[in-house]
């Protein structure tokens, strides 16, 4: 027995001494170099300071929505609501979501919205929408603004970021990034 434990508590402190202290380190080290030296993909405007790693709320009409979260974009609390698709709590989310969204959104059919508007991610944080999550909103801000849509067609094709290596995802568009760029629109 003796034989079996004590290898057993050399492996466990060497693995604790490494996982904790050296390769922390390393990680640390590491992230020096990076931008921002670790502290998130950051973006300072007219001096405040937004995460745009992270999902933003937006609501206001005269801004593109955010995809719904499931902690209230509360990073300190990620994670999605674990409710199945047929769960009766989240259907009832969903079609509120949906609701609110045509309210807002008169000209747009139900079957038009796409399900990045109403449903939320995993992480319950994502910063990103689809193209078509941006193009359905396009008239409601337009008339808000007072901007042509063809300008905010414009705002939205810039702002699009293309799939990882040309293949691997798809597109998708930051909300944080694209709204700073609506509000300096002129």
């Amino acid at each position: 027995m003796k034989e079996h434990i004590f290898p057993a508590i050399k492996i466990t402190f060497v693995s604790l001494l490494f996982f904790s202290g050296i390769y922390t380190l390393i990680v640390l080290g590491v992230v020096q170099f990076s931008t921002n030296k670790g502290d998130g993909s950051i973006i300072k405007e007219n001096g405040k300071k937004y995460y745009s790693n992270v999902g933003q709320k937006f609501t206001d009409d005269k801004y593109f929505w955010s995809r719904p979260s499931a902690v209230d974009y509360n990073a300190a609390s990620a994670g999605g609501s674990n409710k199945g698709p047929t769960n009766p709590q989240y259907l009832a989310q969903v079609q509120a979501r949906t609701d609110t969204f045509l309210v807002h959104n008169p000209g747009v059919k139900k079957e038009d919205i796409p399900s990045d508007l109403v449903t939320s991610s995993g992480s319950g944080l994502d910063p990103h929408i689809s193209v078509q999550a941006a193009n359905v909103q396009i008239d409601r801000i337009a008339k808000i603004r007072g901007i042509a849509a063809a300008n905010i067609e414009q705002l939205i094709l810039s702002n699009t970021e293309k799939p990882l290596l040309c293949f691997m995802g798809t597109e998708r568009i930051n909300v944080l990034k694209l709204n700073l760029a609506l509000d300096n629109l002129k």
